[in-house]
């Protein structure tokens, strides 16, 4: 089978040419390109710019010595360059994770512990300069950027804690003479595909868990954000984690998409990204039959209800809907008001929109960076420009930014309805678009009404309207007057085309083991 990767803008980790930007740089970028190059030079002096793959231990390039530019979305500009990796070198990154495979998986969970937790107080004592990277190479302000890596940092504390809870069981035996009890033990070796709107916490919280279970893994970085993924693993090596159970491979995403899907040796792959390429993963891994988990794309409703309160709401919402320019799968989607506040919600929130600043992720008080490549916003625009032919109108933004390059106005959208694509599919921009409805029924059937089942946030002041919402809503996720809802301890993961599995919380656990049922006989005589 051959992997491709989906043409979704937002969430693939296809391979693209660094496309021409319709905006040329203005005064403002070349003067951020000089800070950016001092970031880049204090990374070197930390060694955290790394710039080579790793397999079983060693830092590596392509084999054919092909190499791909990683650009700063802010200006353009190329960071460094990385291997562009293929089939051979996932091979032999696969063939590094199972000769590792018995000696880490054989280490008490006590000792996979400690080095979890030394890896997490190098990524801590070094969030300043990983927020630098994921600024760099990803767009996201500095300060969300740290925030990344205090989040991402939380699924390795976590595990490391819980590697050491992995309980079996003993079951009553029916007859006399037997024994009966249930192990737990890791699934094997892990491919792990991240996407680049999380570059850190989306590798943390897949490999972390795997590493408690005693599994090894080869991490799939996007080529969009590799820099940040090479960083953690440099600072797992710190750690002591021993060669061969953490590998990195990035480059031509089909040709290390099938190796990884094509190998017995891999018995799990875990997967955040489309839906299109997750698709296609899970039917690859049946070739084999892997496990897999998947984390895909996310169509999330945010309801606002006439009894909700209004502060409450608009901060929720705009939480919900412009997190990293609006470029994260529980983004709020589609904003469903009711029509007793909808104008009221509406001039509130436009108030707020009109507030965040725009600009280079580096720069004091900026709270949306880039977009992450031309393509995106490509995207964006054929969303909105769709929505208008449709009937929606512009209440704010919906045009590139005076600053140029990827940069996209805040946007809201009113009279937006259902059949429009914006309503249909994940933007993956600042795009807010606000839809109108009557009663509650109505609300739930507008919410449901997708293929995607990830995130869902509601806002009403009655507790029993946010229990039979909650309880009517197909989303695997759900917030209730709060528009920031992910943490390590709960579990992260949708239903209907949106996924399989869940990460992060105690369950997260449950993807990375196997289940043995072990039956003692003759256990009556000596």
């Amino acid at each position: 089978m051959t992997f491709r990767a989906s043409s979704m803008a937002g969430r693939s980790f296809k391979l693209l040419s660094h496309l021409p930007y319709m905006h040329a740089p203005t005064p403002l970028s070349r003067q951020i390109s000089m800070d950016a190059k001092s970031f880049v030079s204090q990374l070197n002096g930390a060694g955290l710019l790394r710039s080579q793959g790793l397999i079983g231990g060693r830092w590596s390039d392509a084999y054919d010595g092909n190499t791909i530019n990683v650009h700063n979305p802010a200006t353009g500009e190329v960071i460094t360059t990385v291997p562009c990796m293929g089939q051979k070198e996932t091979n032999d990154a696969i063939s590094s994770a199972y000769g590792a495979f018995s000696s880490w998986s054989n280490l008490t969970a006590s000792e996979r512990s400690k080095y979890l937790r030394k890896w997490y107080d190098l990524i801590i004592s070094h969030k300043e300069e990983l927020g630098q990277l994921i600024t760099l190479e990803q767009g996201k302000p500095l300060k969300e950027a740290i925030g990344e890596v205090n989040y991402g940092a939380a699924f390795i504390e976590f595990y490391a804690e819980e590697a050491k809870r992995v309980y079996g069981d003993i079951i009553p035996a029916t007859l006399a003479d037997r024994r009966l009890f249930v192990l737990k033990q890791p699934v094997g070796v892990v491919g792990a595909v991240t996407p680049w709107n999380f570059p850190l916490a989306m590798i943390t919280r897949k490999v972390g868990p795997a590493l408690a279970c005693g599994c090894t893994v080869v991490i799939k970085p996007s080529e969009y954000t590799p820099l940040t993924a090479l960083a953690a693993v440099e600072l797992a090596l710190q750690a002591g984690i021993p060669p061969g159970v953490v590998n990195v491979v990035m480059g031509n995403a089909s040709e290390i998409g099938d190796a990884l899907i094509a190998s017995p040796q891999v018995r799990k792959i875990t997967f955040t990204g489309s839906t299109a390429v997750g698709k296609k993963l899970m039917a690859g891994a049946a070739g084999t039959v892997k496990k897999v988990s998947l984390e895909l794309g996310g169509n999330a409703p945010c309801i606002v209800f006439d009894d909700a309160d209004l502060d409450v709401a608009v901060k929720g919402t705009l939480a919900a809907k412009f997190r990293n320019s609006g470029q994260t799968c529980v983004c709020a989607n589609r904003i469903i008001v009711q029509e007793g506040i909808y104008e009221k919600f509406m001039d509130a929130f436009v108030k707020a929109v009109q507030n965040l600043q725009v600009g280079d992720g580096f720069s004091e008080g900026v709270v949306q960076g880039p977009l992450i490549n031309e393509a995106a916003v490509q995207k964006v625009e054929s969303f909105v420009q769709d929505a208008l032919s449709k009937g929606a109108q512009v209440v704010l933004g919906a045009k590139r930014h005076s600053l140029g390059m990827t940069f996209y106005e805040p946007t809201v959208l009113r009279d937006v309805k259902s059949d429009m694509l914006i309503s249909r599919e994940e933007v993956f921009g600042p795009v807010a678009p606000l839809l109108r409805f009557k009663t509650e029924e109505e609300a739930i059937r507008i919410a449901n009404d997708t293929n995607a089942g990830l995130a869902a946030y509601i806002f009403t002041n009655s507790i029993q309207r946010s229990w039979r919402v909650s309880e009517a809503l197909e989303y695997g996720l759900l917030g209730v007057n709060e528009g920031l809802i992910s943490t390590e301890v709960a579990p992260f993961g949708g239903v209907k085309q949106s996924g399989l599995g869940r990460e992060g919380s105690k369950y997260g656990m449950d993807e990375y083991l196997e289940v043995k049922y072990v039956c003692m006989g003759n256990m009556s005589s000596n």
